[in-house]
């Protein structure tokens, strides 16, 4: 009797860890769900790249749908080149996850927009040979007014990222349009300058023979890039007459290539990197992480205290709102790089206004959103 009651209470015993055990999974069953689904929706994000069909957009969409950072589920490419559609196609039997819809025309330029979390701008013509920025302003603002104006009415919570040249003005262009529209939001409206700091680590690290990193700051467009040697990772002794050359260097980076190129082209395959670069890092600002190792050409208002720029690039923290602060990067520059920014604000200046007074301006004959 008593080895029969030891044995119920046994029997009692393991069927309550049995129970306490299938709790206990049904509970990490629920948790890993929960957790799942959260992941599921900080990962279904919806990128639509404006000027898809050119030589920025092309290699970018491809960039975009590799989904290195795994939160794209969505591509949306707009172009008014026929060839648009094909592109989609190409890029659709790439074995990813991401979903392609490829728009062609105006008229479809709304479904292209609509329901992007980030609109990425490349549209436009490129640089040619003996083509000053100003020359590119003239046909490039009216496309981009036009793009900005659609964007107001059908992705205005977006964030929108300006490749298309000049950069300098082309932010400040988009700003007015969306103030107009008063959907402007300056957290989420960014030029993207990633190139500059790839050009200025390329070159020191060629020098250095390891890994360097260097802040660049300004513009996004000749002497307005400066780099800010003094506070690269690496200590770097670059004086004199080399200095002045690897400067000046990154500072007409891209007339080395539109010259290399003999015409042909301008910077697409590295500014189509540094697109997608700058893409993945506010793809990982939207999923809910704080993004600080990032350089953008902003609305920055200790810029414009300090030098009457409205904008300026610098440092930047982000997360899912947008910019959460632009850091005047500057004031830990030496005396070498003070005085090159110095000498470049009457430019950055003069290409703010420009992008503003030209989105001020009657532009009923916009043109449509081009290839790049």
């Amino acid at each position: 009797m008593q080895k029969a009651s030891r044995n119920q209470k046994q029997n009692q015993k393991a069927q309550k860890s049995a129970a306490k055990r299938t709790m206990m999974t049904k509970a990490t069953k629920k948790t890993a769900q929960k957790k799942s689904l959260v992941k599921q929706s900080k990962r279904n994000f919806r990128v639509c790249v404006v000027g898809a069909a050119g030589g920025i957009g092309q290699p970018l969409s491809l960039l975009l749908k590799a989904n290195y950072t795994g939160l794209v589920t969505s591509l949306s490419l707009y172009d008014v080149a026929p060839v648009t559609v094909g592109v989609g196609t190409d890029l659709s039997h790439i074995p990813t996850s991401v979903n392609i819809d490829a728009f062609v025309g105006e008229d479809q330029m709304a479904n292209a927009l609509t329901g992007a979390d980030i609109v990425v701008v490349p549209a436009g013509v490129p640089r040619k040979p003996g083509m000053t920025r100003d020359d590119l302003f003239n046909v490039n603002a009216s496309i981009n007014k036009n793009i900005a104006t659609a964007f107001a009415k059908h992705s205005p919570h977006a964030m929108a990222l300006i490749i298309s040249n000049p950069v300098n003005s082309m932010v400040p262009l988009w700003a007015e349009t969306l103030t107009q529209q008063g959907v402007y939001n300056p957290a989420k409206l960014m030029g993207v300058t990633t190139l500059d700091i790839y050009r200025a680590n390329t070159f020191a690290s060629n020098v250095k023979g390891q890994a360097v990193y260097t802040p660049v700051v300004g513009g996004h467009a000749g002497k307005t890039i400066v780099p800010l040697w003094s506070l690269a990772s690496q200590k770097l002794d670059f004086q004199g007459e080399f200095l002045d050359k690897i400067t000046n260097r990154v500072m007409f980076g891209g007339d080395e290539v539109v010259q290399a190129k003999g015409g042909a082209g301008s910077a697409t395959l590295s500014m189509a990197s540094a697109g997608a670069r700058f893409v993945e890092s506010c793809l990982v600002a939207l999923s809910g992480r704080t993004v600080s190792n990032e350089i953008a050409y902003v609305e920055n208002k200790e810029a414009e205290a300090k030098f009457g720029t409205r904008f300026f690039a610098s440092e930047i923290h982000m997360n899912a709102g947008g910019v959460l602060k632009a850091f005047p990067t500057w004031q830990r520059a030496n005396e070498y790089e003070t005085k090159l920014i110095a000498e470049m604000v009457p430019d950055l200046k003069g290409q703010i206004a420009k992008g503003i007074e030209f989105a001020k301006a009657d532009l009923s004959g916009a043109a449509p959103a081009t290839k790049a």
